[in-house]
Protein backbone atom coordinates (compact mmCIF):
# COMPACT_ATOMS: atom_id res chain seq x y z
CA UNK A 1 0.00 0.00 0.00
CA UNK A 2 1.08 3.52 -0.43
CA UNK A 3 2.36 5.38 2.31
CA UNK A 4 0.11 8.56 1.27
CA UNK A 5 -2.94 6.17 1.94
CA UNK A 6 -1.89 6.49 5.45
CA UNK A 7 -2.18 10.21 5.42
CA UNK A 8 -4.41 11.33 8.05
CA UNK A 9 -5.79 14.30 6.83
CA UNK A 10 -7.59 12.52 4.30
CA UNK A 11 -11.22 12.61 4.62
CA UNK A 12 -13.74 10.44 6.05
CA UNK A 13 -15.99 8.52 3.77
CA UNK A 14 -18.89 10.97 4.65
CA UNK A 15 -16.59 14.02 3.70
CA UNK A 16 -15.26 13.09 1.18
CA UNK A 17 -18.89 12.31 -0.12
CA UNK A 18 -19.90 16.10 0.85
CA UNK A 19 -16.75 17.73 -0.89
CA UNK A 20 -17.71 15.93 -3.95
CA UNK A 21 -21.26 16.51 -4.51
CA UNK A 22 -20.49 20.00 -3.42
CA UNK A 23 -17.64 20.27 -6.39
CA UNK A 24 -20.34 18.24 -8.55
CA UNK A 25 -22.21 21.41 -8.13
CA UNK A 26 -19.73 22.88 -10.57
CA UNK A 27 -19.38 20.33 -13.05
CA UNK A 28 -23.19 20.15 -13.10
CA UNK A 29 -23.63 24.07 -14.08
CA UNK A 30 -21.09 23.35 -16.78
CA UNK A 31 -22.40 20.08 -18.51
CA UNK A 32 -26.12 21.69 -17.91
CA UNK A 33 -24.64 25.07 -19.62
CA UNK A 34 -22.88 23.29 -22.59
CA UNK A 35 -26.12 21.02 -23.33
CA UNK A 36 -28.34 24.14 -23.08
CA UNK A 37 -26.33 25.80 -25.20
CA UNK A 38 -26.25 23.24 -27.65
CA UNK A 39 -29.44 23.04 -28.34
CA UNK A 40 -30.29 26.79 -28.74
CA UNK A 41 -27.54 27.06 -31.55
CA UNK A 42 -30.01 27.41 -34.30
CA UNK A 43 -32.21 30.14 -32.28
CA UNK A 44 -29.35 32.12 -32.13
CA UNK A 45 -28.01 32.26 -35.15
CA UNK A 46 -32.06 33.05 -35.96
CA UNK A 47 -31.46 35.82 -33.90
CA UNK A 48 -28.09 37.00 -34.86
CA UNK A 49 -28.89 36.51 -38.93
CA UNK A 50 -25.85 34.30 -38.32
CA UNK A 51 -25.09 31.23 -40.28
CA UNK A 52 -26.40 28.04 -38.11
CA UNK A 53 -23.29 26.13 -38.79
CA UNK A 54 -20.41 29.21 -37.86
CA UNK A 55 -22.60 29.08 -34.36
CA UNK A 56 -20.28 26.31 -33.83
CA UNK A 57 -18.02 29.16 -33.00
CA UNK A 58 -20.24 30.16 -29.42
CA UNK A 59 -19.07 26.46 -27.92
CA UNK A 60 -15.36 26.32 -28.85
CA UNK A 61 -14.62 30.21 -27.82
CA UNK A 62 -15.11 28.90 -24.23
CA UNK A 63 -13.78 25.64 -24.95
CA UNK A 64 -10.91 27.35 -25.91
CA UNK A 65 -10.65 29.95 -23.47
CA UNK A 66 -10.54 26.88 -20.99
CA UNK A 67 -8.04 24.88 -23.04
CA UNK A 68 -5.73 28.17 -22.87
CA UNK A 69 -5.99 29.37 -19.03
CA UNK A 70 -6.32 25.79 -17.43
CA UNK A 71 -2.50 25.66 -17.32
CA UNK A 72 -2.57 27.78 -14.81
CA UNK A 73 -5.45 26.45 -12.41
CA UNK A 74 -2.84 24.05 -10.11
CA UNK A 75 -0.48 26.91 -9.42
CA UNK A 76 -3.23 29.34 -8.37
CA UNK A 77 -5.03 26.25 -6.20
CA UNK A 78 -1.54 25.78 -4.47
CA UNK A 79 -0.03 29.18 -4.26
CA UNK A 80 -4.03 30.85 -3.40
CA UNK A 81 -5.46 27.77 -1.79
CA UNK A 82 -8.02 25.15 -4.02
CA UNK A 83 -11.26 26.78 -1.98
CA UNK A 84 -10.50 30.14 -2.56
CA UNK A 85 -9.55 29.78 -6.47
CA UNK A 86 -13.02 27.22 -6.82
CA UNK A 87 -14.99 29.85 -5.00
CA UNK A 88 -13.98 32.60 -7.07
CA UNK A 89 -13.93 30.73 -10.38
CA UNK A 90 -17.98 30.23 -9.80
CA UNK A 91 -18.37 33.86 -9.37
CA UNK A 92 -16.76 34.43 -12.62
CA UNK A 93 -18.16 31.81 -14.81
CA UNK A 94 -22.20 33.05 -13.46
CA UNK A 95 -21.26 36.25 -14.17
CA UNK A 96 -20.17 35.39 -17.78
CA UNK A 97 -22.99 33.52 -18.24
CA UNK A 98 -25.21 37.23 -17.22
CA UNK A 99 -23.36 38.88 -20.20
CA UNK A 100 -24.21 35.86 -22.20
CA UNK A 101 -27.92 36.62 -21.90
CA UNK A 102 -27.38 40.18 -22.65
CA UNK A 103 -25.32 39.28 -26.11
CA UNK A 104 -26.90 41.21 -29.00
CA UNK A 105 -24.56 39.52 -31.65
CA UNK A 106 -22.15 36.38 -32.32
CA UNK A 107 -19.28 38.61 -31.60
CA UNK A 108 -20.76 40.06 -28.17
CA UNK A 109 -21.71 36.26 -27.40
CA UNK A 110 -18.47 35.31 -28.29
CA UNK A 111 -16.88 37.73 -25.90
CA UNK A 112 -18.89 36.73 -23.29
CA UNK A 113 -18.24 32.82 -23.82
CA UNK A 114 -14.83 33.61 -23.12
CA UNK A 115 -15.47 35.12 -20.18
CA UNK A 116 -17.19 32.07 -18.93
CA UNK A 117 -14.47 29.99 -19.97
CA UNK A 118 -11.96 32.13 -17.85
CA UNK A 119 -14.29 30.89 -14.91
CA UNK A 120 -14.72 27.73 -16.33
CA UNK A 121 -10.67 27.14 -16.23
CA UNK A 122 -10.67 27.29 -12.69
CA UNK A 123 -13.60 25.96 -11.78
CA UNK A 124 -13.75 21.92 -12.33
CA UNK A 125 -10.14 21.20 -12.57
CA UNK A 126 -9.37 23.10 -9.44
CA UNK A 127 -12.40 21.47 -7.91
CA UNK A 128 -11.20 17.95 -9.02
CA UNK A 129 -7.66 18.85 -7.45
CA UNK A 130 -9.78 19.68 -4.38
CA UNK A 131 -10.99 16.37 -3.83
CA UNK A 132 -8.18 14.43 -4.99
CA UNK A 133 -5.51 15.52 -3.01
CA UNK A 134 -7.79 14.92 -0.03
CA UNK A 135 -8.66 11.05 -0.47
CA UNK A 136 -6.22 7.80 0.27
CA UNK A 137 -5.93 6.34 -3.11
CA UNK A 138 -7.71 3.20 -2.68
CA UNK A 139 -11.02 5.83 -2.54
CA UNK A 140 -10.33 7.81 -5.68
CA UNK A 141 -12.70 5.45 -7.69
CA UNK A 142 -14.90 5.61 -5.12
CA UNK A 143 -14.62 9.77 -5.23
CA UNK A 144 -14.55 10.02 -8.69
CA UNK A 145 -17.95 8.39 -9.18
CA UNK A 146 -19.91 10.42 -6.67
CA UNK A 147 -18.38 13.83 -8.29
CA UNK A 148 -19.52 12.73 -11.86
CA UNK A 149 -23.18 11.17 -10.89
CA UNK A 150 -24.59 14.39 -10.37
CA UNK A 151 -22.81 16.20 -12.80
CA UNK A 152 -24.31 13.95 -15.16
CA UNK A 153 -27.97 15.17 -14.11
CA UNK A 154 -26.67 18.29 -16.28
CA UNK A 155 -26.91 16.62 -19.52
CA UNK A 156 -30.04 14.84 -18.75
CA UNK A 157 -32.11 18.18 -17.73
CA UNK A 158 -30.31 20.27 -20.29
CA UNK A 159 -31.58 19.59 -23.83
CA UNK A 160 -35.20 19.02 -22.71
CA UNK A 161 -34.74 22.33 -20.52
CA UNK A 162 -32.89 23.86 -23.32
CA UNK A 163 -35.69 23.38 -25.91
CA UNK A 164 -38.69 24.01 -23.72
CA UNK A 165 -36.90 27.70 -23.37
CA UNK A 166 -35.58 28.07 -27.01
CA UNK A 167 -39.49 27.31 -28.04
CA UNK A 168 -41.27 28.95 -25.74
CA UNK A 169 -39.95 31.43 -23.85
CA UNK A 170 -36.73 32.65 -25.02
CA UNK A 171 -32.82 31.24 -25.42
CA UNK A 172 -31.29 34.06 -23.44
CA UNK A 173 -32.75 32.67 -20.49
CA UNK A 174 -30.48 29.57 -21.21
CA UNK A 175 -27.94 31.17 -19.58
CA UNK A 176 -29.58 33.19 -16.52
CA UNK A 177 -30.48 29.88 -14.99
CA UNK A 178 -26.60 29.23 -14.37
CA UNK A 179 -27.07 32.56 -11.86
CA UNK A 180 -29.23 31.06 -9.00
CA UNK A 181 -26.68 27.57 -9.15
CA UNK A 182 -23.68 29.27 -9.05
CA UNK A 183 -24.91 31.58 -5.84
CA UNK A 184 -25.95 28.08 -4.30
CA UNK A 185 -22.33 26.65 -5.20
CA UNK A 186 -20.49 29.71 -3.71
CA UNK A 187 -22.40 29.51 -0.08
CA UNK A 188 -21.70 25.53 -0.25
CA UNK A 189 -17.88 25.91 -0.90
CA UNK A 190 -18.07 28.86 1.61
CA UNK A 191 -19.81 26.51 4.32
CA UNK A 192 -18.47 23.18 4.08
CA UNK A 193 -15.63 22.83 2.33
CA UNK A 194 -11.74 22.66 3.68
CA UNK A 195 -9.09 25.08 2.46
CA UNK A 196 -6.38 23.14 0.53
CA UNK A 197 -3.11 24.88 -0.48
CA UNK A 198 0.00 23.23 -1.50
CA UNK A 199 2.26 26.29 -1.63
CA UNK A 200 5.68 25.08 -1.28
CA UNK A 201 5.21 23.03 -4.53
CA UNK A 202 3.95 26.31 -6.15
CA UNK A 203 7.00 27.79 -7.14
CA UNK A 204 6.57 30.96 -9.49
CA UNK A 205 4.09 30.87 -12.44
CA UNK A 206 5.65 30.05 -15.52
CA UNK A 207 4.29 33.33 -17.59
CA UNK A 208 6.24 32.93 -20.18
CA UNK A 209 5.13 29.03 -20.80
CA UNK A 210 1.55 29.89 -20.02
CA UNK A 211 1.67 32.43 -22.65
CA UNK A 212 3.34 30.14 -25.07
CA UNK A 213 1.40 27.76 -24.54
CA UNK A 214 -2.11 29.50 -24.42
CA UNK A 215 -0.87 31.08 -28.17
CA UNK A 216 0.03 27.36 -29.34
CA UNK A 217 -3.41 26.01 -28.75
CA UNK A 218 -5.75 29.30 -29.64
CA UNK A 219 -4.09 30.00 -32.85
CA UNK A 220 -3.68 25.92 -33.90
CA UNK A 221 -7.82 25.79 -32.75
CA UNK A 222 -8.39 28.64 -34.49
CA UNK A 223 -7.00 27.48 -38.03
CA UNK A 224 -8.71 24.32 -36.99
CA UNK A 225 -12.05 26.03 -36.63
CA UNK A 226 -11.90 28.65 -39.95
CA UNK A 227 -9.81 26.91 -42.10
CA UNK A 228 -11.99 26.42 -45.81
CA UNK A 229 -15.21 27.70 -43.71
CA UNK A 230 -15.43 30.95 -45.37
CA UNK A 231 -15.06 32.49 -41.91
CA UNK A 232 -11.24 34.52 -42.32
CA UNK A 233 -9.69 35.10 -45.56
CA UNK A 234 -7.73 31.66 -45.90
CA UNK A 235 -3.67 32.71 -45.70
CA UNK A 236 -4.73 34.10 -41.72
CA UNK A 237 -6.05 30.53 -41.39
CA UNK A 238 -2.64 29.00 -42.47
CA UNK A 239 -0.83 32.29 -40.23
CA UNK A 240 -2.58 30.72 -37.33
CA UNK A 241 -1.43 27.07 -38.02
CA UNK A 242 2.49 28.54 -38.56
CA UNK A 243 2.10 30.78 -36.20
CA UNK A 244 0.53 28.18 -33.25
CA UNK A 245 3.12 25.65 -34.23
CA UNK A 246 6.07 27.42 -33.74
CA UNK A 247 4.69 28.64 -30.64
CA UNK A 248 4.14 24.97 -29.61
CA UNK A 249 7.91 23.93 -30.67
CA UNK A 250 9.29 27.47 -28.38
CA UNK A 251 7.21 26.18 -25.53
CA UNK A 252 8.61 22.41 -25.95
CA UNK A 253 11.99 23.74 -25.60
CA UNK A 254 11.09 26.26 -23.38
CA UNK A 255 9.31 23.73 -20.34
CA UNK A 256 13.09 21.53 -21.11
CA UNK A 257 14.94 24.02 -19.11
CA UNK A 258 12.26 25.20 -16.73
CA UNK A 259 11.60 23.62 -12.78
CA UNK A 260 8.36 24.63 -12.88
CA UNK A 261 6.59 24.21 -16.19
CA UNK A 262 2.69 25.55 -16.73
CA UNK A 263 2.26 22.43 -18.44
CA UNK A 264 4.49 19.49 -16.72
CA UNK A 265 5.03 17.23 -20.51
CA UNK A 266 7.59 14.84 -17.92
CA UNK A 267 3.94 13.85 -16.82
CA UNK A 268 4.01 11.93 -19.80
CA UNK A 269 6.82 9.25 -18.29
CA UNK A 270 3.96 7.97 -16.06
CA UNK A 271 2.47 4.69 -18.43
CA UNK A 272 -0.72 5.06 -16.92
CA UNK A 273 -0.91 9.31 -17.05
CA UNK A 274 0.44 9.19 -20.92
CA UNK A 275 -2.20 6.66 -21.89
CA UNK A 276 -5.46 8.12 -21.02
CA UNK A 277 -4.00 11.03 -22.17
CA UNK A 278 -3.27 9.89 -26.01
CA UNK A 279 -5.97 7.72 -25.90
CA UNK A 280 -9.06 9.49 -23.89
CA UNK A 281 -7.76 12.31 -26.70
CA UNK A 282 -8.99 10.86 -29.46
CA UNK A 283 -11.85 9.51 -27.89
CA UNK A 284 -12.95 12.79 -26.56
CA UNK A 285 -12.82 14.05 -29.96
CA UNK A 286 -15.75 11.51 -30.71
CA UNK A 287 -17.48 12.59 -27.49
CA UNK A 288 -17.20 16.78 -28.04
CA UNK A 289 -18.92 16.07 -32.00
CA UNK A 290 -21.78 14.36 -30.71
CA UNK A 291 -23.68 17.42 -28.57
CA UNK A 292 -23.36 19.39 -31.70
CA UNK A 293 -23.88 17.48 -34.45
CA UNK A 294 -27.23 15.72 -33.03
CA UNK A 295 -29.19 19.38 -32.26
CA UNK A 296 -28.47 20.08 -35.46
CA UNK A 297 -29.48 16.99 -37.63
CA UNK A 298 -32.69 16.71 -35.46
CA UNK A 299 -33.70 20.57 -35.80
CA UNK A 300 -32.34 21.41 -39.50
CA UNK A 301 -32.08 17.66 -41.03
CA UNK A 302 -35.10 16.34 -39.97
CA UNK A 303 -37.12 19.60 -39.24
CA UNK A 304 -37.75 19.20 -35.76
CA UNK A 305 -38.29 21.71 -32.96
CA UNK A 306 -35.92 22.96 -30.04
CA UNK A 307 -38.32 20.67 -27.56
CA UNK A 308 -38.66 17.72 -29.39
CA UNK A 309 -34.74 17.60 -30.52
CA UNK A 310 -33.65 18.12 -26.80
CA UNK A 311 -35.98 15.44 -25.54
CA UNK A 312 -34.41 12.82 -28.19
CA UNK A 313 -30.75 14.19 -27.29
CA UNK A 314 -31.35 13.97 -23.27
CA UNK A 315 -31.35 9.81 -23.81
CA UNK A 316 -28.04 9.55 -23.99
CA UNK A 317 -27.24 11.23 -20.75
CA UNK A 318 -30.41 9.01 -19.04
CA UNK A 319 -27.64 5.92 -19.91
CA UNK A 320 -24.83 7.68 -18.53
CA UNK A 321 -26.41 8.22 -15.43
CA UNK A 322 -27.94 5.16 -14.80
CA UNK A 323 -25.61 2.73 -14.93
CA UNK A 324 -22.38 4.95 -13.77
CA UNK A 325 -22.88 2.60 -10.47
CA UNK A 326 -21.74 -0.04 -12.46
CA UNK A 327 -18.24 1.58 -13.79
CA UNK A 328 -16.63 -0.02 -9.97
CA UNK A 329 -17.55 -3.13 -9.81
CA UNK A 330 -17.10 -3.77 -13.72
CA UNK A 331 -13.31 -2.36 -13.30
CA UNK A 332 -13.07 -4.10 -10.24
CA UNK A 333 -14.20 -7.81 -11.89
CA UNK A 334 -12.35 -7.33 -15.34
CA UNK A 335 -9.69 -4.96 -14.85
CA UNK A 336 -8.76 -1.24 -16.76
CA UNK A 337 -7.33 -2.77 -19.81
CA UNK A 338 -10.43 -5.07 -20.61
CA UNK A 339 -12.93 -2.68 -19.64
CA UNK A 340 -11.17 0.31 -22.17
CA UNK A 341 -11.24 -1.80 -24.77
CA UNK A 342 -14.78 -3.04 -24.39
CA UNK A 343 -16.29 0.09 -23.75
CA UNK A 344 -14.38 1.83 -26.41
CA UNK A 345 -15.42 -0.78 -29.32
CA UNK A 346 -18.56 -0.11 -28.28
CA UNK A 347 -18.66 3.27 -27.46
CA UNK A 348 -17.91 3.70 -31.21
CA UNK A 349 -20.12 1.40 -32.77
CA UNK A 350 -22.97 3.39 -31.22
CA UNK A 351 -21.90 6.18 -32.32
CA UNK A 352 -21.43 5.55 -35.92
CA UNK A 353 -25.16 3.84 -35.43
CA UNK A 354 -26.32 7.53 -35.35
CA UNK A 355 -25.05 8.06 -39.32
CA UNK A 356 -27.89 5.68 -39.99
CA UNK A 357 -30.43 7.88 -38.05
CA UNK A 358 -33.83 9.02 -40.18
CA UNK A 359 -36.62 11.07 -40.14
CA UNK A 360 -38.89 7.94 -40.47
CA UNK A 361 -36.78 6.10 -37.35
CA UNK A 362 -38.96 5.75 -34.53
CA UNK A 363 -38.29 8.30 -31.92
CA UNK A 364 -38.02 5.07 -29.41
CA UNK A 365 -35.16 3.53 -31.51
CA UNK A 366 -33.51 6.91 -31.55
CA UNK A 367 -33.68 6.80 -28.13
CA UNK A 368 -32.18 3.52 -27.78
CA UNK A 369 -29.09 4.17 -29.84
CA UNK A 370 -28.63 7.35 -27.53
CA UNK A 371 -28.76 5.77 -24.51
CA UNK A 372 -26.86 2.84 -24.92
CA UNK A 373 -24.27 4.81 -26.70
CA UNK A 374 -24.10 6.96 -23.75
CA UNK A 375 -24.17 3.56 -21.52
CA UNK A 376 -20.25 3.27 -22.23
CA UNK A 377 -19.19 6.76 -23.33
CA UNK A 378 -20.24 7.06 -19.20
CA UNK A 379 -17.76 4.29 -18.09
CA UNK A 380 -15.43 5.11 -20.54
CA UNK A 381 -15.07 8.46 -19.19
CA UNK A 382 -14.88 7.08 -15.94
CA UNK A 383 -12.18 4.67 -16.50
CA UNK A 384 -10.21 7.49 -17.95
CA UNK A 385 -10.57 9.81 -15.50
CA UNK A 386 -9.54 7.22 -13.03
CA UNK A 387 -6.52 5.97 -14.49
CA UNK A 388 -5.11 8.89 -15.30
CA UNK A 389 -4.19 9.38 -11.74
CA UNK A 390 -3.93 6.01 -10.50
CA UNK A 391 -0.04 6.07 -10.49
CA UNK A 392 0.54 9.98 -10.21
CA UNK A 393 2.52 10.93 -6.34
CA UNK A 394 0.50 13.32 -4.73
CA UNK A 395 3.11 15.59 -4.60
CA UNK A 396 2.41 16.34 -8.70
CA UNK A 397 -1.21 15.87 -8.25
CA UNK A 398 -1.93 20.10 -9.49
CA UNK A 399 0.56 19.41 -12.22
CA UNK A 400 -1.12 16.68 -13.39
CA UNK A 401 -4.98 17.91 -13.13
CA UNK A 402 -4.49 21.31 -15.38
CA UNK A 403 -2.45 19.28 -17.56
CA UNK A 404 -5.11 16.47 -18.28
CA UNK A 405 -7.68 18.76 -18.03
CA UNK A 406 -6.07 20.99 -20.93
CA UNK A 407 -6.14 18.22 -23.10
CA UNK A 408 -9.86 17.32 -22.17
CA UNK A 409 -10.64 20.90 -23.75
CA UNK A 410 -8.31 20.86 -26.27
CA UNK A 411 -9.69 17.31 -27.59
CA UNK A 412 -13.75 17.93 -26.74
CA UNK A 413 -13.31 21.59 -28.50
CA UNK A 414 -11.63 19.40 -31.47
CA UNK A 415 -14.34 17.54 -32.14
CA UNK A 416 -16.90 20.33 -32.49
CA UNK A 417 -14.38 21.76 -34.85
CA UNK A 418 -13.65 18.47 -37.01
CA UNK A 419 -17.74 17.81 -37.07
CA UNK A 420 -18.23 21.48 -38.47
CA UNK A 421 -15.72 21.27 -40.69
CA UNK A 422 -16.80 17.56 -41.48
CA UNK A 423 -20.46 18.51 -42.12
CA UNK A 424 -19.36 21.69 -44.34
CA UNK A 425 -17.37 19.51 -46.42
CA UNK A 426 -19.59 17.11 -47.18
CA UNK A 427 -22.28 19.56 -47.89
CA UNK A 428 -19.64 21.17 -50.41
CA UNK A 429 -19.13 17.59 -52.41
CA UNK A 430 -22.69 17.12 -52.32
CA UNK A 431 -23.50 20.46 -53.81
CA UNK A 432 -26.14 21.32 -51.67
CA UNK A 433 -26.58 24.88 -50.58
CA UNK A 434 -27.55 23.59 -46.64
CA UNK A 435 -26.43 20.18 -45.18
CA UNK A 436 -28.62 17.28 -46.01
CA UNK A 437 -29.10 14.14 -44.21
CA UNK A 438 -26.52 12.43 -45.91
CA UNK A 439 -23.98 15.13 -45.16
CA UNK A 440 -24.92 14.49 -41.22
CA UNK A 441 -24.19 10.83 -41.65
CA UNK A 442 -20.51 11.46 -43.29
CA UNK A 443 -19.72 13.44 -39.98
CA UNK A 444 -21.05 10.89 -37.81
CA UNK A 445 -18.91 8.30 -39.44
CA UNK A 446 -15.74 10.57 -39.44
CA UNK A 447 -15.73 11.30 -35.68
CA UNK A 448 -16.48 7.87 -35.39
CA UNK A 449 -13.80 6.68 -36.81
CA UNK A 450 -10.97 8.90 -35.14
CA UNK A 451 -13.17 7.88 -31.79
CA UNK A 452 -11.60 4.20 -32.57
CA UNK A 453 -7.66 5.31 -32.56
CA UNK A 454 -7.72 5.04 -28.65
CA UNK A 455 -8.82 1.34 -28.70
CA UNK A 456 -5.88 0.14 -29.44
CA UNK A 457 -3.97 2.61 -27.34
CA UNK A 458 -6.07 1.48 -24.75
CA UNK A 459 -4.73 -2.12 -25.56
CA UNK A 460 -1.26 -1.45 -24.74
CA UNK A 461 -1.98 -0.49 -21.14
CA UNK A 462 -0.42 -3.41 -18.93
CA UNK A 463 -3.03 -5.74 -17.53
CA UNK A 464 -2.30 -4.80 -14.00
CA UNK A 465 -2.80 -1.49 -14.82
CA UNK A 466 -4.68 0.79 -12.17
CA UNK A 467 -5.26 -2.70 -10.20
CA UNK A 468 -4.41 -0.82 -6.39
CA UNK A 469 -7.48 1.68 -7.72
CA UNK A 470 -9.77 -0.47 -9.01
CA UNK A 471 -9.27 -3.91 -6.94
CA UNK A 472 -8.70 -6.05 -9.65
CA UNK A 473 -5.57 -8.20 -9.61
CA UNK A 474 -4.39 -9.71 -13.27
CA UNK A 475 -3.89 -13.31 -12.91
CA UNK A 476 -0.35 -13.88 -12.89
CA UNK A 477 1.12 -15.65 -16.05
CA UNK A 478 0.97 -19.16 -16.12
CA UNK A 479 4.79 -21.19 -15.20
CA UNK A 480 5.76 -22.55 -17.94
CA UNK A 481 8.41 -25.73 -17.05
CA UNK A 482 11.17 -25.55 -20.24
CA UNK A 483 12.50 -29.05 -21.34
CA UNK A 484 16.03 -29.54 -20.19
CA UNK A 485 18.75 -30.14 -22.16
CA UNK A 486 21.22 -33.21 -22.42
CA UNK A 487 23.78 -32.97 -19.24
CA UNK A 488 27.18 -32.69 -20.76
Amino acid sequence: MDAEDDDRSALTTRQMRITALIVATALFMQNLDSTIVATALPAMAKSFHADPLHMSLALTSYLLSLAVFIPASGWFADRFGSRTVFRAAILIFTIGSVFCGLAHSLGELIAARILQGVGGSMMVPVGRLLLLKSVRRRDMLAATSWLTMPALIGPIIGPPLGGFIVTYVSWRWTFDINVPIGLIGIIAVSLFIREVRDSEHAGRLDIIGLILSGLAMALVMAGIETIGRGIIPLPWSLACFAVGGASGWAYWRHAQHHEHPVLDLTLMKIDTFANSTIAGSFFRVLAGAMPFLLPLMLQLGFGESAAKSGTVTFAAAIGALAMKPLAQPILRRFGFRLSMVGFGLLSVAFTAACAAFRPSWPVLALDAVLLIGGVFRSLQFTAFNTIAYADVPRSRMSAATSFYATFQQITITLGISIAAGSLEVATALSGHAAPSIADYSWAFIIISAIGLVSVPICARLAAEAGEDVSGHHAAPAPHVDLPQGPRH
